[in-house]
Parts: structure tokens; C-alpha cells; sequence
């Protein structure tokens, strides 16, 4: 269905990616700052929490891929966008059995960092300025694989578990859109 939308330019397209960025970062910022301010005061506030989190990076890599020369054209997306689906509907199921939510975001992590990692190196070739997505990915799977081992402790863990993790993915999207910001800059100035 997508897979025959014409490539962007390249200046539309890093433009794109800037916004793209810029806005992924705000999303996970605001998530961190609703789990700090809301989940432990409302456990149905932070079960919403935990299904928000992949289902907004599953619509955020179709929109992105959509936006990118077509979900078709993308796959590391793609799959990606059926990950994080499927791990929304997964947690939805799983909770409130946290040990159950942590395993899944585990393997999403390191699913979804891997497809990520697999999108920057991409993605580096016509853009450069992905480095931070690169080590992004790689941090996601091994931040993945540290969930699965936390998920079979005994001490019952709690959506605090992934603030630190949403907080480095907003570090990393914020550092990839500046950077591709300086780029620009730079670009336009020679």
C-alpha cells in the first residue's frame, strides 16, 4: 500500500527527521514526567501508562516510515510497528502482573532496539548524524535482556522500572535531532 510513495528530497527529508526526533524526545519526556507524577497516586492511570508506551512507538515508526519513502520500503519499521502493537495488546493482557509486563517490555526492547539500530545504520548512509539512534538500539537490547533478568526476581517490580529507560530514549532522540539541527545549520551556511 505505501510501498510505491515517491522518496522525499533529501532537505525535506532531514527535515523531517529533525521534527521526527524532536518530537519522539518530547513524547518520552512527557511519559517520564506522567509516570513520576501520576502511576504510583493511580494504578489505572499507570497500567494506560505502560500500554502508551510501545503503542505510541509502534504509530510513531509507521508514521515515520510512512513519511520516509513508504512502510513497504522501510521493513525495519515496519516490524517494529508490529512489535510494539503486539506488545501493547501484550501488557494489556499481562497486567497487573508486572513480573509478566517487565519479561514483555524485555523482549520488546531488545527486538524494537535492534530494528532501531538496524534503521540507523540505514539511515546513516543518506544522512549521517545517526550515531546516537545506533547506540540507542544497541542500549534498548541490552536494557531489554537486564528487564528479563529483573522480571524473574522476586521483588515485585513497578513502572518506576522503566523511567530510566524512556528517559535514555528521549536522551537519544534529542541528541539525534540536534544533531541533524547542527548539520543543517552547517549545510546551509557553506
Amino acid at each position: 500500500m505505501f510501498s510505491n510513495i515517491a522518496k522525499p528530497n533529501y532537505a525535506v527529508q532531514e527535515r523531517w527527521l529533525t521534527t521526527y526526533y524532536y518530537a519522539r524526545s518530547a513524547f518520552s519526556i512527557l511519559w517520564v514526567v506522567a509516570v513520576l507524577a501520576l502511576a504510583s497516586k493511580a494504578p489505572a492511570i499507570a497500567a494506560v501508562l505502560l500500554v502508551i508506551y510501545p503503542a505510541g512507538d509502534g504509530l510513531a515508526n509507521l508514521v515515520d516510515g510512512s513519511r520516509s519513502g513508504g512502510i513497504g520500503q522501510n521493513r525495519t519499521q515496519a516490524l517494529n510497528v508490529v512489535a510494539s502493537l503486539a506488545v501493547a495488546a501484550g501488557v494489556a493482557v499481562a497486567l497487573p502482573d508486572m513480573h509478566r509486563v517487565l519479561a514483555i517490555f524485555g523482549v520488546w526492547a531488545i527486538l524494537s532496539g535492534l530494528l532501531q539500530l538496524g534503521t540507523g545504520v540505514r539511515r546513516w548512509k543518506a544522512y549521517g548524524a545517526q550515531w546516537a539512534m545506533i547506540l540507542s538500539g544497541a542500549q534498548s537490547a541490552l536494557a531489554g535482556a537486564t528487564f528479563i533478568y529483573q522480571a524473574q526476581a522476586p521483588a515485585e517490580p513497578s513502572i518506576a522500572t522503566l523511567v530510566g529507560y524512556a528517559g535514555f530514549g528521549a536522551f537519544y532522540f534529542l541528541v539525534s535531532a540536534i544533531s541533524l539541527s547542527v548539520r543543517a545549520r552547517r549545510t546551509k551556511q557553506a
